[in-house]
C-alpha cells in the first residue's frame, strides 16, 4: 500500500464532515403563552390537609398510591397494557431511524474481492497482438485463451461530505424525534396509571353506593313487611302501603344500577391492565385511602415546561421541525459526493499481494443546483410551515396543561369543603329520619314525613359518595396534571430529573 492509505484518507474525510457547519435556525424557547402564576380566588384557597414538599413529578407512584391492591393493578398495567407496549415499540423504531440517519455522516466502508475469468470468442476482440510472444503471455490466455484478472480492497461509494450540514441537520431532526417519542411514551405511562387509579376509585365508590343502597333496601323491606301486616289488620291505609312499596322498588332499581356499574368498572380495569385480573390481588384499602391526602405543591406554570411529558414532547417536535429547516436550506448549496477505494489488482493471483499490485482510486463529484424549478424553495416553505404548526401545537400543549392544572387546583379545595358539608348533611338527615320514624311508630305522624326523611337521607348519602369519589379522583388528576407518575419510586431531590 502507498503512504496515503485509505484509513488515513477516510479519517480526514470524517474530520472534514464533523467540522462542517449547519444552517439550522437558532432556537429560542417561545414565551410562555399563559399567565406567570396560577389563578387566584376563593375557589383556589388551600385546603387544611397539609402539603408535602416533594414535587409531583418527582413523587413515585408507589409513594403516592398507598392502596396495595391499586399498586398491584398499576404494576400489571405497566407490564401488560397494550398501548404502553405499542408506544415502547414506537420509541425503539424512532431510535433505529436515528441510527440509520446518523450513520450517513460517515462513509460506509466495505471490502471487495473479485476474480474474473473471460473466454472470448474468436470475434470478441481479445486476441494476441501481432508479434506478441504467446509463450510469454500464454499464462494469461491459457486453457483456451482464458483472460484472468484478480482484485481486492476496501473503499466506500456515494459518500456525501457534509459541507453545509444537511446530513447533520437531518441527524439532529431524527434525534429530536426520538426524544419527542420518548416523552410521548412517558406521557402515556402517566395517563394509563391515572386511568387505572381513576377507574379503581370509581369501582370503590360504586361498591359504597351498593352498600348504602342495600342497607336502605333492607330497612325499607322490613318496613314494608310491618306495613303490610298492619294493613292486613286494618291498622293503616292502602296509600301508606303503596308509598312504602315505591321506596322499596326505587331502592331495588338503584341496586341493579350499581351492580351494573361495578361490573363495568371491573371490565374497564381489565382493559386498562391488559390482562385478566389475578384472583390473588390484595384486599382493597377502605374507600378514600387510595392516595396520600396531603396537597401536592403546584409550583409555577413555567415548571410545566419541564415536568409535563406532553409539553416536553411538543417542544422536541418543534425542535425537530426547526432542524428540518437547516436541511432544506442546505439543499440550495453544492453537494460533494465522493467514491474512493484502496486495494490491489493483478493478472496473476500469486502477485496479488505484492507491492507492485497496489492500486487506489478516488472519484469526487460536485453537484450544484442550478435550476430546480422551485423544488428547493418549496421544500424550504414546507419546512417553515411545519415549524410554525409545531410551534402552535407546543403553545397549545402549554395552554392545555395550564387549563388542566388550574381546574384541578380549583376543585381541590372546593371538593374538600363540599365533602365536609355533605357529611354534616348526612348526619342531620339521619337524625331527621330517626325522629320521623319514631313519630310514625308512635302514631303521631303519617308515613309521608318518614318517607320524605328517608328519601332525603338516602339522597344525601348518595351525593356524599359522589363528591368523595370526585375529590379522590381530583387528587389523582392533580398528580397527573403536574407530571407525576412516570417513575415508580420517589426521586431524591439531589438527583431529581424532570420528565424531559
Amino acid at each position: 500500500m502507498n503512504g496515503f492509505s485509505l484509513p488515513r484518507r477516510a479519517g480526514l474525510l470524517v474530520l472534514a464532515a464533523l467540522s462542517g457547519c449547519t444552517l439550522i435556525p437558532d432556537y429560542k424557547r417561545p414565551a410562555l403563552p399563559v399567565a406567570a402564576s396560577w389563578p387566584k380566588g376563593e375557589a383556589y384557597h388551600a385546603g387544611s390537609t397539609g402539603q408535602i414538599g416533594t414535587a409531583a413529578s418527582d413523587l413515585g407512584w408507589r409513594d403516592f398510591f398507598v392502596d396495595p391492591r391499586l399498586q398491584a393493578l398499576i404494576a400489571l398495567a405497566v407490564r401488560d397494557n397494550r398501548d404502553l407496549r405499542s408506544v415502547a415499540s414506537a420509541v425503539i423504531e424512532a431510535q433505529g431511524q436515528y441510527r440509520v440517519q446518523h450513520a450517513s455522516l460517515f462513509p460506509q466502508i466495505g471490502g471487495t474481492g473479485m476474480a474474473l475469468y473471460q473466454a472470448p470468442s474468436g470475434n470478441g476482440g481479445l486476441s494476441f497482438a501481432p508479434g506478441l510472444d504467446a509463450g510469454k503471455h500464454g499464462e494469461y490466455y491459457s486453457n483456451g485463451h482464458v483472460f484472468k484478472y484478480y482484485s481486492g480492497g476496501i473503499g466506500f461509494s456515494s459518500y456525501e461530505i457534509d459541507l453545509f450540514g444537511r446530513i447533520r441537520s437531518l441527524s439532529r431532526e431524527a434525534s429530536d424525534q426520538v426524544l419527542s417519542q420518548a416523552a410521548n411514551a412517558r406521557g402515556l405511562l402517566i395517563s394509563v396509571i391515572s386511568q387505572v387509579a381513576t377507574t379503581y376509585v370509581a369501582w370503590l365508590a360504586d361498591r359504597e353506593q351498593l352498600q348504602v343502597t342495600e342497607r336502605t333496601l333492607a330497612s325499607q323491606q322490613d318496613t314494608l313487611r310491618l306495613t303490610q301486616a298492619r294493613f292486613d289488620r286494618g291498622e293503616t291505609d292502602q296509600l301508606t302501603l303503596r308509598q312504602v312499596e315505591t321506596q322499596v322498588e326505587q331502592a331495588a332499581a338503584y341496586r341493579a344500577q350499581y351492580l351494573r356499574q361495578i361490573a363495568q368498572d371491573e371490565n374497564e380495569l381489565v382493559m386498562l391492565v391488559g390482562a385478566p385480573l389475578p384472583a390473588n390481588l390484595p384486599d382493597p384499602a377502605p374507600f378514600g385511602r387510595q392516595t396520600v391526602l396531603a396537597d401536592l405543591p403546584a409550583g409555577l406554570p413555567s415548571d410545566l415546561l419541564d415536568r409535563r411529558p406532553d409539553v416536553v414532547s411538543a417542544e422536541f417536535a418543534l425542535l425537530s421541525a426547526n432542524d428540518d429547516i437547516g436541511a432544506a436550506r442546505a439543499a440550495f448549496f453544492p453537494r460533494l459526493i465522493l467514491t474512493a477505494s484502496d486495494g490491489v489488482s493483478s493478472l496473476q493471483f500469486r502477485n496479488l499481494f505484492t507491492s507492485g499490485a497496489t492500486t487506489w482510486g478516488a472519484n469526487p463529484q460536485l453537484q450544484i443546483p442550478l435550476l430546480t424549478w422551485g423544488q428547493n424553495e418549496g421544500s424550504l416553505q414546507v419546512s417553515k410551515s411545519r415549524r410554525d404548526q409545531r410551534l402552535m401545537a407546543y403553545e397549545k400543549a402549554i395552554q392545555t396543561a395550564f387549563h388542566e392544572v388550574s381546574d384541578a387546583l380549583a376543585a381541590r379545595a372546593t371538593y374538600l369543603d363540599q365533602s365536609r358539608q355533605l357529611d354534616a348533611l348526612v348526619g342531620s338527615s339521619a337524625d331527621a329520619y330517626r325522629l320521623a320514624r319514631m313519630r310514625f311508630d308512635a302514631g303521631v305522624d303519617s308515613y309521608l314525613n318518614t318517607l320524605e326523611a328517608q328519601r332525603a337521607l338516602y339522597t344525601a348519602q348518595q351525593n356524599l359518595i359522589v363528591v368523595q369519589e370526585a375529590r379522590y379522583q381530583n387528587l389523582i388528576t392533580v398528580y397527573r396534571a403536574l407530571g407525576g407518575g412516570w417513575t415508580e419510586r420517589t426521586i431524591p431531590p439531589a438527583t431529581a430529573v424532570r420528565s424531559g
